[in-house]
């Protein structure tokens, strides 16, 4: 899986497998987000109370049709599909790792995270891994509230600014392949500050195929959606 999207149109991503369709961060969600053509599927990695890797946003959000990481790569690398694992707990990066490395995923998948040394200590076990610095952090889904959406917007104005100076050093500084950025974060310049720096931009969650349109046109990489159905035949 090229992280790059090269001459051809962006990767299309299932957001927690297909957050629309089916309980997310299930293996059902997983399966429709495949059934839906995506090119790869995103899904939330954390410790359970048992210390078993498990697909869940956090700890109070294990789905009760519970998957664990194994049960998503197997079929993952059954179907031929890519992984984007985003990491939600420091500790686990020799695990994530041997996981990937132990179902023959490395080269078909990223690795994200918020926490740039975790990042490292993930190319630390395994120097081939690619791995994506996600920005910015919303751990409690206030972007999702739409009472919250007039604060958020101009909080989000305000870092996409200051954006494109900062991100090369970041970049750098977590030794990423990738940057995983908030949608409204994205525009022209932060992307060619990224490619400059041979590092491909994921963008999350997009769930309007304007805003697909848009981004696939300033040269986003990969489109993550909740609703792969957004990211239609017609994105290029």
């Amino acid at each position: 899986m090229n992280l790059l999207r090269g001459d051809g149109p962006p990767l299309r991503v299932g957001h927690r497998g297909a957050a629309a369709l089916a309980p997310e961060n299930t293996l059902d969600s997983l399966r429709a987000a495949v059934e839906h053509g995506v090119d790869a599927v995103e899904f939330d990695v954390l410790a359970d109370e048992a210390d078993e890797l498990v697909l869940a946003h956090s700890r109070l959000e294990v789905p009760a049709s519970r998957a664990t990481l194994d049960d998503a790569l197997r079929y993952l690398g059954q179907v031929g599909v890519g992984a984007h694992v985003d990491l939600k707990q420091r500790g686990l990066e020799r695990r994530v790792a041997e996981a990937l490395r132990d179902h023959a995923l490395l080269d078909a998948s990223l690795v994200s995270s918020l926490d740039h040394a975790a990042l490292r200590d993930l190319r630390r076990h395994e120097p081939r891994l690619r791995v994506g610095l996600s920005y910015p952090e919303d751990r409690f889904g206030i972007s999702r509230h739409r009472a919250a959406a007039p604060v958020v917007a101009v909080g989000l104005r305000t870092l996409r600014r200051t954006l494109p100076s900062l991100i090369g050093r970041w970049l750098e500084r977590a030794g990423a392949a990738a940057a995983v950025l908030h949608h409204a974060l994205v525009g022209p310049a932060v992307i060619e500050r990224c490619h400059g720096r041979g590092a491909a931009v994921w963008v999350w969650t997009v769930n309007d195929p304007e805003t697909a349109a848009r981004l696939a046109d300033w040269g986003a990489d990969a489109i993550i959606s909740d609703d792969p159905r957004t990211l239609g035949p017609g994105l290029t």
